[in-house]
């Protein structure tokens, strides 16, 4: 039986989504450069069971994190232009990241007003930190879509990390339900049990307010190098001690992560399962390591057959 597309599966609470997850090309690529980027990763993608794409849209995070940075910031093509001048051949749905704070409120009125909602969802994401100084803050945007496209569906980013620091990301992610987020995608996961209790924090507070709640896609990630894992961690992404010490004296950390993703991936569906909680997963591809790339598509495919089978 054939899927309906990501946009009803999302609006109608269904779970089993699979999406891929990619940064832009740099800035400074040649119009050439980018289009054999896209030739390429469209070639790699084709195969793939997929319901949609994502397309990250980058923001230097220095503010949040005081630590050197393991890889330098370098600007990314805004994903919008990239889907529209270059994804032509891409006949799946698109989730465009916006770091809605990088954007004048005219900007993103414009933006949304000429969005494909037949091909276009999308996540709008906050500052990375509270002092950041920015043009449009989240909750501005999120009432803009209302204004503007309400018909655009509209996701936000959810974090274990936070949950298990302050406790109440489930509450946040009821008050982004109520503004009209109808889906939520993780960061990256390696702390399996932060994420199943955010997870049934959720469930259970919505059952309490007598919400139906709203799909969960989860993140997963490969991690090939001691490298990678620095910047993971630099970014937030909590990982486990006895991981970490495997991950880092490992002779193949990529097969090491591999199997990990894969372990976590088939806990959270055996557990949402039994909670009746909708989800899907993402797995995000932003290496350019030529292993890593081609083992985050061999990932991709085990997970597709672990939601289909």
């Amino acid at each position: 039986m054939e899927r309906p597309p990501l946009q009803k599966m999302l609006a109608d609470a269904q779970g089993g989504m699979l999406l891929f997850g990619i940064t832009p090309p740099r800035r400074s690529a040649t119009p050439d450069r980018v289009k054999e980027i896209a030739e390429v990763t469209l070639g790699r993608l084709a195969p793939l069971d997929l319901d949609g794409l994502i397309l990250y849209d980058i923001d230097d995070e220095s503010d949040r994190n005081p630590e050197e940075r393991p890889f330098p910031y370098l600007p990314t093509m805004d994903p919008a232009a990239f889907h529209t001048d270059y994804l032509g051949g891409w006949d799946r749905p698109v989730v465009l990241y916006r770091c809605v704070g990088k954007y004048a409120e005219d900007d993103l009125r414009a933006w949304l007003d000429e969005t494909d909602t037949s091909r276009v969802l999308s996540v709008f994401v906050g500052a990375s930190s509270g002092g950041k100084p920015v043009r449009t803050d989240l909750r501005r945007a999120q009432a803009l879509r209302d204004e503007v496209r309400p018909d655009l569906p509209l996701g936000a980013v959810v974090i274990g990390e936070r949950h298990a620091r302050s406790g109440d990301e489930h509450l946040r992610m009821l008050a982004k339900q109520e503004r009209g987020c109808s889906f939520f995608i993780s960061q990256v996961i390696y702390d399996l049990n932060e994420t199943k209790n955010l997870a049934s924090d959720y469930f259970y507070a919505c059952q309490e307010r007598g919400v139906a709640p709203r799909p969960i896609v989860f993140t997963l990630s490969l991690c090939g190098s001691p490298r990678t894992l620095e910047f993971l961690q630099w970014l937030g992404v909590d990982v486990p001690g006895w991981l970490e010490n495997e991950l880092r004296h490992s002779a193949d950390p990529l097969a090491d992560s591999y199997r990990e993703c894969l372990r976590i991936a088939r806990d959270l569906q055996s557990f949402c399962e039994r909670l009746e909680l909708p989800h899907g997963f993402h797995v995000e591809s932003v290496s350019i390591r030529k292993a890593e790339i081609e083992a985050a598509t061999r990932l991709a495919g085990e997970l597709a057959s672990l939601l289909r089978g």
